[in-house]
């Protein structure tokens, strides 16, 4: 499991280092075709309720699969943006088994 966090104009927290990496740890686990993922970590300058983001994009066969989530917190933002990739990968996931049934 590949993994890169960056914190952008915010401090590195190891609480969240380890949130994410735990959520990420369950996807490499189902989807072992996986190969990186690259995590963005920053906060809106806007003065709104909603400022914590988290972009994550992963390196898989084919086109990298991307997902952002801007929510009230980073680990509101961390648990929505994995599960719209998880939406993503059972959908890649399809498109491979499909490939494999028709060859």
């Amino acid at each position: 499991m590949d993994v890169q966090i960056a914190y952008v104009k915010i401090d590195r927290s190891e609480t969240l280092t380890t949130y994410i990496e735990d959520k990420l740890v369950k996807l490499f686990k189902r989807y072992d075709w996986l190969i990186k993922a690259n995590v963005i970590i920053k906060k809106e300058t806007a003065q709104t309720h909603h400022n914590a983001i988290c972009e994550i994009e992963l390196s898989v066969p084919g086109p990298r699969i991307f997902a952002q989530s801007q929510e009230k917190n980073f680990e509101m933002a961390v648990k929505e943006t994995i599960s719209d990739l998880d939406v993503q990968l059972k959908k890649r996931k399809a498109q491979f088994t499909n490939q494999n049934i028709s060859s």
